[in-house]
């Protein structure tokens, strides 16, 4: 990707429903250029979609927060199996330096926050663990 690809996927993640007469003055190329490196984009895999994210999917998760998890042994698969496993658990990602994991959370209450939190601090092999809660979201990628 060139600068140019760069600004034009900055945008879009900005505003993914911009025309490309708008995308195209922001950037100051003509709308045929926008239109061929999206495609371009589109057609490498380097933009593999476009999302709408909805005001009720916010909602259904009033109570969200990250989870990072320090794993003891060789454990680290199964943990990862077993956190998928949990329906309040949006999403599982592996990382590199302090923590091994971090695992995306999201319930209804505080009350059901904790124990999930509960839940996965028990499972054999979770060393350490550090949460934090999500206050609000500044920008969303969907």
């Amino acid at each position: 990707m060139d600068e140019l690809d760069q600004k034009l996927v900055a945008a879009l993640r900005r505003d993914a429903r911009a025309s490309h007469s708008d995308l195209a003055g922001a950037l100051g190329v003509t709308r045929a250029t926008v239109r061929a490196r999206i495609e371009r984009l589109e057609a490498r895999g380097v933009i593999l979609g476009y999302s709408a994210v909805l005001r009720e999917d916010r909602l259904a998760d009033p109570v969200r927060g990250l989870m990072m998890i320090g794993i003891e042994g060789r454990g680290t698969e199964r943990i990862l199996r077993q956190l998928a496993g949990f329906s309040a658990v949006r999403g599982v990602h592996s990382t590199n330096g302090r923590w091994d994991v971090i695992a995306e959370i999201g319930t209804d209450s505080l009350e059901a926050f904790d124990a999930v939190l509960t839940q996965i601090r028990k499972l054999d092999g979770v060393a350490t663990s550090e949460t934090s809660l999500l206050l609000s979201t500044k920008k969303a990628t969907g």
